[in-house]
C-alpha cells in the first residue's frame, strides 16, 4: 500500500501545477460575479464577463465543455488523491491506528 501511496502523492503533487490556475480563476470569478451581483448592485450584463471567464467561453464552443471537463475532473482528482494522502497521513501519527489526528 506505502508504494501505491507514494505513487498517489507524486501524481497529485505532479497534477498541482496544471490544476491550480484554472480552478483559481473559477474560483475567483464565480464569487466575484455573485457578490459583484447580489452585493454591488451591479446587473447581469455589466458582470457577464466573468462568467465568460468562469465558464471557459473564451476558449471557444468547441473547447469550452473540454475546459469544464478537465477542471472538474482535475478538482475531484486533486480532492480525492489529496483526501487519501491525509488519511494516511492522520494513520501515522494516530498510536491507536483509528484515524483521528
Amino acid at each position: 500500500m506505502s508504494t501505491l501511496l507514494a505513487q498517489v502523492r507524486r501524481w497529485h503533487a505532479a497534477a498541482a501545477p496544471f490544476v491550480l490556475a484554472p480552478l483559481l480563476l473559477t474560483v475567483c470569478t464565480g464569487m466575484a460575479y455573485r457578490l459583484l451581483k447580489d452585493w454591488g448592485g451591479l446587473e447581469r450584463d455589466q458582470v457577464h464577463w466573468l462568467m465568460t471567464l468562469h465558464e471557459g467561453e473564451w476558449l471557444g464552443p468547441a473547447a469550452e465543455p473540454i475546459y469544464v471537463l478537465l477542471n472538474g475532473l482535475g478538482l475531484l482528482w486533486m480532492l480525492g488523491s489529496g483526501a487519501l494522502v491525509l488519511s494516511q497521513r492522520w494513520r501515522r501519527r494516530s498510536p491507536s491506528g483509528d484515524g483521528a489526528p
